[in-house]
């Protein structure tokens, strides 16, 4: 951009050579390089960094610093980003240990204009509605910070702490500032800890982003140090336990969304599986109990578990998110993965698949149906109602009529398959026979999915009435 703006003006020296830097420092927020020229005999110190460190290094009187500051307020005001410069020259000889020993000239104020990118004031209300709190820290001027607020849509944006009055505040009146401010401006990587500590002492799940050395403590004491990729250091993103790879907000947004995603999917699942050994497990023992004809040998097991371990690793992982994922309050981190209200439920529904299928076997069987007709209806009852589980699990809250819109490749993939392998099953003689089956017309059929459905339409009807009572 220089080289474009610049062409053909004083301003560009191709035969200069750095010669030596002076770096920020804590005590001097301001860098200068010592350029050498070819031709002159002296060196050209170029200085940039915090107007104040600027008007330090130019020994402004207090009449000037008030000026500065007057169009700092300005400029910081409009949102941009205010550096101070200025320049000075040093005979060749050898160069002093610090910047304060050159007598620098004032150049003037530059003011930086940062854009937004536009997706990031819809990344923060998306944060707000799942229960997240966004703060800014920033080494801008608290104008330029507020200004930056306002357009993002951050709350709170006329609290402000700065980093000197962080320096000047206790532990427990940080931890109490803390509370209602959103905004930290003019603070140093240093102080970043400070904030991350108060904000634990509070209770908070605290995320931080970073990407200097100087953030590596912070990004070490956060529950989640989140690293920029693009222009992180190799300290901060070791340090961290997340790395973004585009440097963007909103990717850490789609994080949250995802991870609520996982959570929901592997609970799901888990209440899936709970839910159908239940039958499994009772068909198993209730007829040896009652004496009656076994239902469940280890090929039926094996069957029934072909279906179980593919609904579990596959179809519940392909699950897209649930409609209000991003408007639920963020959850309790000591809160069971599975909870005993997702126990219960689950449970509740394997009883209510077993009683039905009981209950379907009892009254074929004391209607003196042969053993293998019984088996065969009461087994492929038990598939439909394994399906019906699968489906009714996908969703908490919204019903199988809703769910079935929503694309997911894998569970159609395995219905079908199920539906195919279940039709060979019932009506190919070798497998019938291995699976100890007899052939079923049309009203068994029917019969059976009559019962597999009804044991899960419960839910389903419940899922109903809770969705017209929130």
């Amino acid at each position: 951009m220089g080289e474009h703006k610049l062409a053909r003006t004083e301003h560009l020296h191709d035969n200069w050579a750095l010669v030596h830097s002076y770096p920020l420092s804590e005590k001097l927020l301001a860098l200068s390089h010592v350029w050498q020229s070819r031709e002159d005999q002296e060196y050209v110190i170029a200085a940039k960094g915090a107007p104040e460190a600027i008007a330090d290094l130019c020994h402004f009187s207090p009449d000037e610093l008030r000026d500065m500051e007057v169009q700092i307020g300005l400029m910081a005001a409009e949102g941009l980003r205010v550096l101070g410069v200025a320049r000075a020259r040093f005979r060749h000889t050898d160069l002093p240990e610090q910047q304060h020993d050159f007598e620098f000239e004032f150049l003037g104020l530059l003011g930086l204009s940062d854009p937004l990118r536009p997706m990031v004031p819809k990344a923060i209300q998306e944060c707000y509605a799942a229960g997240v709190r966004v703060i800014m820290i920033t080494g801008d001027y608290p104008g330029t910070a507020r200004n930056i607020a306002r357009q993002i849509g951050l709350h709170h944006d006329e609290n402000v702490i700065t980093g000197p009055e962080l320096d000047s505040l206790s532990d427990d009146e940080l931890a109490r500032r803390v509370r209602d401010t959103n905004i930290f401006a003019r603070v140093v990587p240093e102080q970043k800890l400070r904030l991350v500590q108060a904000l634990k002492a509070g209770g908070e799940i605290v995320a931080m982003t970073g990407d200097g050395v100087n953030d590596s403590p912070a990004l070490k004491a956060a529950n989640i140090g989140i690293a920029m990729g693009g222009r992180g250091t190799d300290v901060a993103r070791e340090a961290s336990a997340l790395v973004l790879l585009n440097d963007d907000f909103a990717s850490i947004v789609r994080a949250v969304r995802l991870g609520r995603r996982i959570f929901d999917n592997i609970r799901k699942a888990m209440a899936y599986i709970f839910a159908v050994h239940v039958p499994i497990i009772g068909l198993s023992l209730i007829p040896v109990l009652m004496k009656w004809p076994l239902v469940l040998f280890p090929v039926h097991i094996v069957f029934l578990e072909l279906i179980i371990d593919p609904a579990c690793s596959v179809v519940f992982e392909a699950e897209p998110e649930e409609a209000d994922v991003m408007n639920r309050p963020p959850r309790d981190p000591r809160e069971p993965l599975f909870g005993w209200r997702t126990l219960s439920l689950s449970i509740l529904q394997g009883l209510s698949v077993l009683a039905i299928m009981v209950a379907f076997y009892a009254f074929f069987y004391y209607r003196s149906y042969p053993g293998d007709q019984v088996r065969t209806m009461t087994y492929t009852a038990l598939i439909i109602a394994n399906l019906g589980l699968i489906l009714t699990n996908r969703s908490w809250t919204r019903t199988v009529f809703v769910t079935l819109r929503q694309r997911n490749a894998a569970l159609w993939w395995l219905l079908g398959s199920v539906a195919v392998v279940l039709g060979l099953v019932l009506y190919v003689p070798f497998l019938q026979g291995l699976f100890l089956f007899s052939r079923l017309d049309v009203m068994n059929l029917l019969s059976c999915l009559a019962a597999g459905l009804l044991s899960v339409v419960w839910f389903e009807v419940l899922k109903v009435f809770r969705g017209k009572g929130s």
